[in-house]
Formats: C-alpha cells, sequence, structure tokens
C-alpha cells in the first residue's frame, strides 16, 4: 500500500499538464479534460471531434491559429490549460512576469472569429512565442505530419542528437563557436584576395582622411569651445560696456566725488544698515542682521563682476586666430562628421579598419595559417561528433529493433546509418568543408554527418530508407518504438500521440497499448485512438461524444467509469456494445491491460522500458 502510494506521489509530481479547458473549438462548445499523470486516451465516434482536443494542445504550444476552427456561430474559441509550474516554467512566468498560484501555471490562447489570436500565461497578456517556448519544455505533439518528419534526413539526424545526449551535445556546441570564428576567417580571407585593388584603394582613402585630422589635430569639444571664444570677442566692448555698468551700479564709481553723488547699492545698504545701527529695538536689529546677508551678496558680486573685466579679452588678433582655427575644423566636419567630436570617432574607425585591410603577402599568409589552424581544431570536434553519434546510432538500431520486434514487426530490423558528406577540394578552399582524416567533408552547422535510417521490414528483404521501405502502419510503429527508445533521453514530461496508431489492428494494437503504458511510467501521456486494444491501456478514458440538434453536430467530453469503458470498448471492437460477447472481449482486454500496467509499474528501473547508454 505504502508503495502504490508512493507511485501515485512520483507520478502526480511527473505530470505537466493536468487539465484543459477547450471552448467554442470546432464541434466542441465547452469541455474540461481532467488528465492523468500516466496514459490518458481519447477516444470517439469518427467525426466526434477528437482532432479538436489535439489542435486545443497544439494552441496552447503557440501553434498556428485558423479562424475557420472556431465553432460556428461563436465569437471565438478559447483553450485554457493548467501546468505544473517545473523549474523552466517558473523561469519563464519569472521572465515574463507570470503568476504561479499555488505551484500551477494558467496558459490561455484565444481565437477570434476573424482569425486574431491573443495568448495569456498566469493572468499577463504575452505574446503566442511565449506559450511556444512553455510548449517546448512541456509538450512533444506526435501526429501523421510528424511521421512524415521522420522522412527528413534532417529530422533524422535531430532525433539521433536527442538521443544521444550530451555526448553529442557538448562536442556540438564547441564545434559549432569554433565553424562560426573559422567561416569568418574564410570569408575574410576570400574578401581579402579577391578585392585587393578595391582594398587596396579604400585603404588609400583612409589613410589620407587620417593624415589630415591628425594635421588640424582637433580636440574633443573643441568647435563648441571656439564658438564661444568667438563670440566674447567679437563684443567684446558690448560686454565690458554692460559689465562696468553693473559693477557700477553695485559698488557705485571709481572717482570719489562722484561716488558721494550716487553711491552704488552696496553703498545704501551700508547707509542703511548705519541708521539701524543706533537703534535698541530688536526688531530693528534683526532688519539689520538680514542687511549684512545683503551687503556680503552684493560685495561679492561686485568682486566676481571686476574679475570678469579683467579677463575680458578685446584682442583683433587673437579673434583672427579663433576664427581661422574654426575654419579649419570646418573643414574636416565637412568631410568627415557633423562636428569634431564625431570627427574624432571617425579616426578611431579608420584606424580600426585600416587593421583589417592589410593585404600584404604576410598579412594573407597570417589569416590563411589561422584558417587552416581552425579546420584543424574543427575536424577534431567533427570527429568527435561522429564518434558519438555512431556509438548512440547502434544503441538505437538494437533498442528500436527489440521493440519492432514487440510491435508485430518481428523480423523487421531497424538500421540507423551515420555517413560523412563528401566535398570537393574546391569546397575545402572556399571555406565551405574541411578534411577530416584525409577526406574533404562539408562542415554543415550540425557536423560532418548525414544520419539515414533504413529498414529491413522482414526477413529477406534489403534495407531501404524510411520513405521506401515503410508502410503508413510500418511507419507508426517505427516512430512509436522510436519514441519508447527515446523516453529516457527525452526531458518534455508530456507526449501527446495522435492516431499513431492508424493502419494498424489486432495483435499489434495490443502491443503499441503496452508500449504507450509503459511509457506512461516515465512520461505524461495522452492518446488519440481508434483501437479498443490501446484504449483499455488507459489509466484515464475520456471519450469525446457528439450529438445533433438543429442540423448542428456539437460534442463533449466525460470522463468513463469502469462499466462505461466496458461498453465503449465493446462499440469500439465492432460495434457490439449491446451484446454479451462484446461485453465479455472488452473485459477480457481490460483484465489483461490491468496486468501488464502492474507488471510494468513494479518492474524494476530499467527493466520494461529502455535505457541509454551512457
Amino acid at each position: 500500500m505504502a508503495a502504490g502510494a508512493m507511485s501515485v506521489r512520483r507520478r502526480t509530481l511527473r505530470r505537466m499538464l493536468a487539465e484543459m479547458r477547450i471552448q467554442g473549438l470546432g464541434v466542441i462548445d465547452d469541455a474540461t479534460l481532467e488528465l492523468d499523470p500516466g496514459l490518458t486516451v481519447l477516444t470517439g465516434e469518427t467525426g466526434a471531434g477528437k482532432t479538436m482536443v489535439v489542435t486545443g494542445l497544439s494552441l496552447l504550444g503557440g501553434g498556428r491559429a485558423e479562424a475557420s476552427r472556431v465553432s460556428e456561430g461563436a465569437r471565438r474559441a478559447v483553450v485554457e490549460g493548467r501546468f505544473l509550474a517545473r523549474a523552466q516554467a517558473l523561469a519563464l512566468a519569472e521572465e515574463v512576469g507570470a503568476d504561479v498560484d499555488d505551484g500551477e501555471l494558467i496558459a490561455v490562447r484565444t481565437v477570434s472569429a476573424d482569425g486574431r489570436s491573443r495568448a495569456h500565461l498566469g493572468g499577463r497578456s504575452v505574446p503566442v512565442g511565449v506559450l511556444g517556448r512553455l510548449a517546448e519544455a512541456s509538450l512533444a505533439v506526435h501526429g501523421q505530419n510528424d511521421q512524415l518528419r521522420l522522412l527528413r534526413p534532417a529530422d533524422q539526424r535531430a532525433l539521433l542528437d536527442r538521443y544521444a545526449g550530451d555526448a553529442v551535445a557538448a562536442p556540438l556546441q564547441a564545434y559549432r563557436a569554433v565553424r562560426a570564428e573559422w567561416q569568418k576567417v574564410c570569408a575574410e580571407l576570400v574578401e581579402r584576395r579577391d578585392g585587393a585593388r578595391r582594398l587596396a584603394q579604400e585603404a588609400d582613402l583612409l589613410r589620407h582622411g587620417l593624415a589630415e585630422i591628425e594635421a588640424v589635430a582637433p580636440r574633443p569639444a573643441e568647435d563648441r569651445e571656439l564658438v564661444e571664444q568667438a563670440r566674447r570677442l567679437a563684443a567684446a566692448d558690448d560686454l565690458r560696456e554692460a559689465a562696468t555698468g553693473a559693477r557700477v551700479a553695485l559698488a557705485g564709481a571709481d572717482d570719489a566725488a562722484a561716488a558721494m553723488d550716487a553711491p552704488g547699492a552696496a553703498g545704501l545698504v551700508g547707509e542703511a544698515r548705519h541708521r539701524l545701527a543706533g537703534s535698541e529695538d530688536p526688531e530693528l536689529a534683526a532688519l539689520d542682521a538680514r542687511l549684512g546677508e545683503a551687503l556680503a551678496v552684493l560685495d561679492d558680486v561686485a568682486a566676481e563682476l571686476t574679475g570678469y573685466l579683467d579677463r575680458l579679452d578685446a584682442d583683433p588678433e587673437r579673434l583672427a586666430a579663433v576664427l581661422s582655427r574654426q575654419a579649419e575644423l570646418r573643414a574636416l566636419t565637412r568631410k568627415y562628421a557633423a562636428d569634431t567630436d564625431g570627427v574624432l570617432a571617425w579616426a578611431d574607425e579608420a584606424r580600426a579598419r585600416l587593421q583589417n585591410l592589410d593585404t600584404s603577402d604576410e598579412a594573407l599568409a597570417a589569416l590563411a595559417a589561422r584558417r587552416d589552424e581552425l579546420a584543424v581544431e574543427l575536424a577534431g570536434h567533427a570527429a568527435a561528433i561522429t564518434a558519438a553519434r555512431t556509438a548512440a546510432a547502434s544503441r538505437l538500431a538494437a533498442e528500436t529493433t527489440a521493440e519492432l520486434a514487440g510491435l508485430a514487426m518481428r523480423d523487421a530490423v531497424l538500421a540507423v546509418g551515420v555517413a560523412p558528406r563528401t566535398a570537393s577540394p574546391e569546397a575545402v578552399e572556399a571555406g565551405e568543408a574541411i578534411v577530416v582524416d584525409g577526406t574533404p567533408l562539408v562542415a554543415g552547422g550540425s557536423g560532418t554527418d548525414e544520419v539515414e535510417l533504413r529498414l529491413t521490414p522482414h526477413a529477406g528483404s534489403a534495407p531501404q530508407p524510411l520513405h521506401k521501405g515503410a508502410s503508413g502502419g510500418e511507419l507508426s510503429r517505427v516512430m512509436l518504438a522510436l519514441e519508447v527508445a527515446l523516453a529516457g533521453a527525452d526531458p518534455v514530461p508530456t507526449m501527446v500521440f495522435d492516431e499513431v496508431d492508424a493502419g494498424i489492428g489486432g495483435r499489434a494494437g495490443v502491443e503499441i497499448g503496452r508500449r504507450l503504458a509503459r511509457l506512461a511510467t516515465s512520461h505524461q501521456v495522452i492518446v488519440v485512438t481508434h483501437l479498443a486494444q490501446v484504449a483499455a491501456y488507459a489509466d484515464r478514458h475520456l471519450v469525446v461524444h457528439k450529438a445533433g440538434a438543429g442540423g448542428v453536430t456539437r460534442s463533449s467530453v466525460r470522463t468513463l467509469g469502469q462499466e462505461d469503458r466496458v461498453v465503449e470498448l465493446a462499440r469500439m471492437l465492432a460495434g457490439l456494445d449491446e451484446t454479451s460477447s462484446g461485453r465479455a472481449h472488452a473485459e477480457e482486454l481490460l483484465a489483461t491491460a490491468d496486468g501488464d500496467k502492474r507488471a510494468a509499474r513494479s518492474a524494476p528501473k530499467g527493466r520494461g522500458r529502455t535505457r541509454r547508454a551512457s
């Protein structure tokens, strides 16, 4: 009992998406989906709206919004998800200012009938891309389009890298950093060699400009200083008259007789103090102190005016020198920048540019040596990536092949090939390739490898690329087998499968159900299925039920109890929900599934599901 409770707690902590509500989306008016931490299965008749659930998950993940998805007559469609706020989600919430309520984060996506879309996270309006970032760390939706993507070489390489984990990620990160510098050096070397004449002309122009600037030798902000000096020198007489009049008004005339007839403001204030000084009245004594303060200010201003007059220069020769210097600076600002600060900045940039315009043989040789040095370093990282991919490819192939044996493809073999992408010597010289172990290889953004998944569907057949050797049903099983093998390497906690069992039935359906249930011991799994054999393995079974009224079809979602599950499984098997044989078959399926799930959950860690080698 205690062990079971512990298992439930672990699975509850693992769950990322706890609940989803859909309103006005397709044929669904209003439905709330309570999702199990383990395996949640959605079933329903064709056209009932099961796909709308996956569409809702896609919208929550920042997917494309289409007005055609809004229910007929509805103003908008709303999808709301309640997520468990794990570390990455908490960091995202803090970044955008979203509120986290008791460890949970609410995401909402709204699509109006005119196609406009809005997104909210934790009560805060956010760009749709924020929900996309939340989904990257939370949801992985797998549908028939994903099966098509599985046929693309780039996606096959990404899948292998995902499986390999840090063994590829670490050297790949180092490879990309070195590759960026290597590409820059290669491009610069080609530019210098091919554009030597043009670069030489540019260098001559830069040197000429620097020579002009250095001959004038402007100082920072010198042009503004000269404007002020010229203004003062040109208006020296007017400035002297104004300053002299102000000083006389404050201190009186220099001539004693004139000062007696017309004393300045300071003298008048002094006279006022003299008259107050003979009084014993406290109020007048207070006024005397204030007049003392005023007199001190007047004396200070008068002294500063005297100093200003002493400094005021009316030298015509000095004015001529200032005007000449202004003319020199204007010659520079007409060519290089709007002011002397800009001219000095241009000079700094020109010197830096000249350092990169060295087209001498020595400079080219140094650049070529740096390119070769980086190419060797890059080749080392590429070789490490190839080795890690090759080792991971053999493990992934073996684990996936073992999974296929249990999916009614007993003799099938999946091979994961890692091959070099060869390049011409000309490509090496042009900076598009590197030499690894004596072979020129294309240095792509993800290394020098091509990755290809090849399937041998049955004994005696030749291995073929997936797009040639796998039928639709086989491709579904290959994808599921790969996902089971990748389970230990995939950090995304919630995985969604949309009719991954298309084209499959019978015994293979039971095996798919077993594997989805096994995957649900490490991930939250949501499956849309048409197979009773898969639905029997659900920890929570949701059914999408459609009803028509007035010529309009509307759907709802409800959670099935044990008795209702028997009825639904019987319907899915052959429409035999009202017969004893159909119910017996459904009950047998449920009993088998329950036994398999108990065995999977009680298995020691590492058994009953794949493990990734370190």
